[in-house]
């Protein structure tokens, strides 16, 4: 059967279909915050077969052929690749009303023309197909985000990281910039002080410091801090289930520093406090360098302690989490703000309950001194669908001002994610179309294809200014 991706997909008014083709269908890419793997754009690597690309990593595909009875040895294990690839395509028909149905056919469609509904029956057909195409050069790993207009892309980085990788893709002279993102969630992990110490002292070798006293933790996180400006970095981000916020003082920091140091637990109340301490230290710092800070919030994760002993983390077996989040966000913004060291900052919440709290806490800490500088980010994770992404547009509108979002990203590990832009702006134009549509915005196409240009691309050069960025 034939896609049901046509060029007016999701867009189900005339107003909605001007706006998409008219102002948003051709805007380039920034997408400020991925996961993809430095190592694969440097070596410009080109894939055997699809399901390397589009299966490897992908929890989001691993979650679902799971629930379809599918067996680890065919998702995650060491079945062949053609046969992981018909165990999806025998899932796919199952997925009919979760985005992972419409985003498979956007991807298949846009990467590799194919213009059929994926399933059992036809694919080993399509799989040939992709394989072939993605046997050009054209379809290396540079090549497909050049082929989806990605003019610049932030990975996700550990301060640990020497960003060699980053260093090779910038000498060899493409036209995509590829920057860095400081993600030193580990330097807050010190719930486990066997794993929190392996990694000081990966921290320390790498600075070639000691890692003794709490100060010399925070040196050690500068200098990396400092060597990730030094090459193009200018985000930091953060995986947190909330934010932390109490109170401390240093001198107790520094005896909770030297009893994990020591190789002892931590009780909740004292790991809360040491946390407390890096995270406003390290918010600091974002200030100082002109960062801009990301915090994702809400994740419960790892709840399968089975598949997570035997895959790691990220093994799909994360949910969303009902954590308290806005006594602990605000201690934490007003505290920076009061002291004038908050950064520009981006919010992303993963709990739908919460799109109000988070909408209406970023209007807490607008300064004026720039437009948007607090900013409730794109629908995260489990709600970077269709009803997530409507979710959070309206409660920004409702909350603060719409016209001032940063727009979307694609948080993936997929090199074959960035149609996800394409939907975004499908359902952004759909939204403001239907309102339209009722009378309840002007049909002025001057001022409303503005704000939807502004929101799939121009914000985010303004508000990131990569441009300025010098190497």
């Amino acid at each position: 059967m034939r896609t049901f991706i046509h060029q007016d997909f999701l867009l189900q008014s005339e107003p909605a279909r001007r706006l998409y083709h008219e102002f948003a269908a051709d805007l380039p890419i920034i997408d400020y915050h991925n996961h993809l793997p430095p190592a694969e754009m440097a070596a410009n690597h080109q894939w055997d077969n699809i399901s390397q690309v589009w299966l490897a990593g992908d929890h989001y595909k691993w979650r679902a052929m799971r629930a379809n009875g599918i067996p680890e040895s065919h998702i995650t294990g060491t079945t062949p690749d053609d046969e992981k690839f018909r165990q999806w395509a025998k899932t796919v028909p199952f997925t009919l009303r979760n985005p992972l149905y419409h985003w498979t056919h956007l991807e298949l469609s846009r990467y590799f023309g194919v213009d059929e509904l994926l399933n059992a029956e036809n694919a080993d057909a399509i799989y040939a197909h992709c394989n072939a195409q993605l046997a050009q050069p054209e379809n290396s790993a540079m090549g497909l985000l050049a082929r989806m207009q990605v003019e610049t892309l932030c990975t996700t980085d550990d301060p640990t990281d020497d960003l060699a990788f980053h260093q090779s893709i910038r000498l060899s002279g493409g036209d995509i910039r590829v920057l860095p993102t400081f993600r030193p969630d580990k330097a807050l992990g010190v719930e486990d002080p066997v794993s929190y110490n392996a990694y000081l002292d990966k921290l320390s070798e790498v600075t070639g410091s000691n890692a003794d006293h709490f100060l010399d933790l925070l040196s050690m996180l500068q200098q990396r801090l400092d060597f990730f400006h030094e090459q193009g970095c200018r985000l930091s981000d953060h995986g947190l289930e909330q934010m932390y916020a109490a109170e401390f003082s240093d001198a107790h920091i520094n005896y909770l520093f030297h009893k994990v140091r020591l190789g002892n637990y931590l009780d909740p109340a004292e790991q809360l406090h040491f946390k407390s301490a890096v995270l406003y230290h390290l918010g600091v710092m974002y200030h100082e360098k002109g960062w801009t800070q990301q915090f994702h919030l809400g994740a419960l994760r790892n709840n399968n302690a089975r598949l997570q002993a035997r895959l790691g983390a990220d093994a799909g077996c994360d949910s969303m989490g009902d954590f308290e989040q806005a006594k602990p966000l605000s201690q934490y913004l007003n505290r920076l703000e009061t002291e004038g060291k908050l950064a520009k900052t981006i919010l992303y919440n993963l709990n739908p309950r919460d799109n109000d709290l988070f909408a209406t806490m970023i209007g807490n800490f607008q300064d004026g001194s720039m437009a948007g500088k607090i900013q409730f980010g794109s629908g995260w994770w489990f709600l970077d669908q269709k009803k997530g992404m409507e979710d959070q547009l309206n409660s920004l509108s409702n909350m603060g001002l719409l016209a001032h979002f940063v727009g979307m990203l694609t948080d993936s590990r997929s090199f074959l994610s960035f149609p996800r832009h394409e939907y975004f702006r499908r359902i952004l134009c759909n939204l403001i179309g239907e309102d339209v549509q009722q009378g309840l915005l002007p049909n002025d196409y001057g001022l409303l294809g503005d704000l939807v240009a502004r929101i799939s691309y121009h914000n985010a050069k303004t508000f990131f200014k990569f441009d300025e960025v010098k190497v």
